[in-house]
């Protein structure tokens, strides 16, 4: 798959793409990243990218023509047609099932806006999808570009020294959408506190029934809108009820 960004500050990415576990995705090809600045594409002296608002208020606006200019210059390397990602507070929430829509796709091209944001007659015309990282603002598009690439690079084969890490990770369809349980490694016995015996104890089935049990009460109180939506679609079973039963009465709590 193939991620074109279009970005003022491409140096951003260079951390990225050369370190930690993901990079064996951007190296390998299995991600392949290319890199584009507007100023590069924008004419005069200057290279200017950005502009005072029309009808006045603070900060600058992307200007429309670089933009396109550097959108024409990239498809035209692609040759097919790929989906113009804007990140923006106007986008839908990145989740889970955004990711891995996204690691299942050919790629495509990350639109990183700057300033007060972008001519909204560029995002009219060309523009298919806005993705937000919350309800915050950042300074750019940058970081959610990242955040993105990044969840999308952990999921492709090979890339994770074991195939099982993505599969426990929390919001994922085969934990349930539930959120992730406590991991413990040594020494056994730290600052006084023993880790569980449940997973000291070698017994294959208890040990997943303490980690399902700790996965449904850690979400019961922190995220209770996914065990809403677990129910609803009928992944919880009776046991399962039964845990969150006790914890809703004040008998379980997670370690």
């Amino acid at each position: 798959m193939r991620f074109d960004i279009i970005t003022l500050f491409p140096e951003l990415f260079t951390p990225l793409l050369t370190s930690g576990i993901t990079r064996r995705a951007y190296n390998g090809g299995l991600v392949d990243v290319h890199l584009c600045n507007p100023r590069d594409h924008a004419s005069g002296n200057y290279r200017r990218v950005d502009d005072r608002p029309f009808g006045g208020g603070p900060g600058m606006v992307m200007m429309a023509e670089p933009l396109a200019k550097s959108l024409s210059f990239i498809q035209a390397q692609r040759q097919t047609p790929a989906p113009v990602v804007l990140f923006s507070p106007l986008g839908r929430r990145l989740d889970h099932a955004m990711v891995t829509h996204w690691s299942q796709s050919q790629g495509a091209i990350l639109l990183c806006g700057r300033y007060e944001g972008l001519d909204q007659r560029f995002i009219d015309a060309y523009v298919t999808d806005q993705i937000s990282l919350g309800d915050f603002v950042l300074s750019g598009g940058e970081i959610a570009a990242m955040a993105l690439l990044d969840a999308v690079a952990r999921l492709q084969p090979g890339v994770l020294g074991d195939e099982q890490s993505h599969v426990q990770d929390s919001f994922n369809p085969a934990l349930d959408g539930l959120l992730d349980c406590p991991h413990y490694t040594r020494p056994e016995r730290w600052q006084g506190i023993d880790v569980p015996a449940e997973l000291l104890s070698g017994h294959h089935l208890h040990i997943e029934k303490w980690r399902r049990d700790q996965r449904l009460v850690l979400t019961q109180k922190l995220r209770p809108e996914l065990i809403a939506q677990a129910r609803q679609s009928g992944l919880l079973t009776a046991a399962d009820e039964a845990v969150l039963s006790s914890y809703n009465c004040g008998l379980t709590d997670p370690l």
